[in-house]
């Protein structure tokens, strides 16, 4: 446990590592990628560049500091994290590396305000938490590969089928290439990539939602294709799996993890994804549909328009042919075509209105799923709507909504 005056100094000076928060996680970055380059595999190297992981480790040395004497305060987050070190292969001798860079990167924005008591104070406190966090990975890395299937490490998948769902995503199926058992998982986890692309120094890590249920012979991932757009840069990865990989060709993965994912309970469930975040939520539909007939579900589905419409097909024939099941359809920019079709239920967005008109009770589990402002949209209108927050359940694969969200 951590003495007094150790816990003193790094709750009165957390608030002084928020507010350089990103100068700090900046600094970090460079200093460890400099004494470990071999670390940039473990690393979305996107987000790198765009600034979110280096702002995302701000943040989390911040609310560690200042929730040390009750780590059980920010367990969701923890949880998050522990998914997914576990995931991309963290181990324990990695953790003082990262530390040591950890304090010389806050000593070097804060110069002589980092005095050494404030500095030892911290490298204690790391110290701590570092072992929760290596407590329960390890905890993490014995279940999964004990699990009936499981293994450790990362794994060669062969690509079974290739599928078209929209104009921009794809799914894969994917079996083991040696043939033997995989895990099953809960409706709504995803797995991890480790893509080794041609003229790439590094591997490249991504998490990619399961899109179908538990419980067969194969895993399937949907994954949509980031063009170019507003400056930003096409998706290496996307474009990689898009472009290149094809029904033969192998891929390697660990195995299935997170922490959203269907609750096994009876309560009606509404299902809210925008965009590609339909992956995990086409997952819990199958699921219930396969396993839970008589649960009411709403599914709701935000999207540009058709043509960037994954699974519509799938989910429309579902609705058709089970009575436990609806389907509500919004598009923010539909074409001619479907202004003409009508074949959708409201242009615009998800908003307050629109969820008591079609939801009949707030005391349903919602689930949700997009990108970040699609998210933070549906957490605001369900908060004002009253639900209970025990209720509210959501997937995020940016960094800082994972340290910033509730599960």
């Amino acid at each position: 446990m951590l003495d007094a005056k150790t816990i003193e100094i790094v709750q009165s000076t957390a608030p002084v590592l928020k507010e350089h928060s990103n100068a700090i996680g900046k600094k970090f970055y460079e200093l460890l990628f400099s004494k470990a380059p071999d670390l940039y595999n473990l690393f979305n190297q996107t987000n790198q560049k765009r600034g979110i992981q280096q702002e995302a480790l701000g943040f989390a040395v911040y609310a560690a500091g200042e929730h040390i004497t009750n780590l059980e305060a920010i367990k969701p987050v923890i949880q998050r994290v522990t998914e997914k070190h576990r995931a991309i292969g963290v181990v324990p001798e990695q953790y003082p590396v990262v530390g040591e860079t950890l304090l010389e990167a806050v000593k070097a924005v804060l110069g002589d305000a980092a005095t050494d008591e404030i500095i030892d104070a911290w490298g204690k406190a790391y110290g701590y938490i570092a072992d929760a966090f290596i407590d329960i990975e390890k905890n993490l890395y014995d279940q999964v590969e004990h699990q009936s299937g499981g293994w450790e490490g990362f794994r060669r998948f062969v690509i079974d089928r290739k599928e078209v769902e929209s104009d921009t995503v794809y799914s894969y199926y994917l079996k083991p290439q040696d043939g033997k058992p995989i895990p099953t998982y809960e409706a709504g986890q995803y797995l991890t990539l480790k893509a080794e692309i041609p003229g790439e120094k590094y591997n490249h890590i991504r998490h990619y939602s399961l899109s179908d249920s538990p419980g067969k012979d194969y895993y399937r991932i949907s994954v949509k294709r980031e063009d170019a757009h507003n400056n930003a840069p096409a998706g290496i990865v996307s474009n990689f799996l898009a472009n290149q990989i094809d029904v033969g060709d192998t891929l390697q993965f660990s195995a299935p993890a997170g922490d959203f994912f269907l609750e096994k309970v009876d309560a009606q469930v509404v299902l809210i994804s925008g965009g590609i975040g339909i992956t995990p939520l086409v997952s819990m539909l199958n699921s219930i549909v396969e396993n839970q007939a008589q649960r009411e579900v709403t599914f709701i589905h935000a999207t540009d328009n058709h043509k960037t419409h994954a699974f519509k097909e799938h989910v429309k024939q579902l609705a058709k042919n089970h009575s436990n099941v609806k389907s509500l359809v919004l598009y923010n920019t539909p074409t001619k075509e479907d202004l003409h079709a009508a074949d959708f239920d409201k242009q615009g967005f998800v908003d307050l209105d629109f969820l008591q008109t079609n939801i009949p009770s707030k005391d349903a589990h919602f689930y949700f799923c997009g990108p970040i402002p699609f998210l933070e949209a549906v957490n605001r209108t369900l908060n004002e709507w009253g639900v209970a927050e025990d209720h509210i359940h959501f997937e995020v694969f940016n960094p800082i909504a994972i340290l910033g969200g509730q599960k």
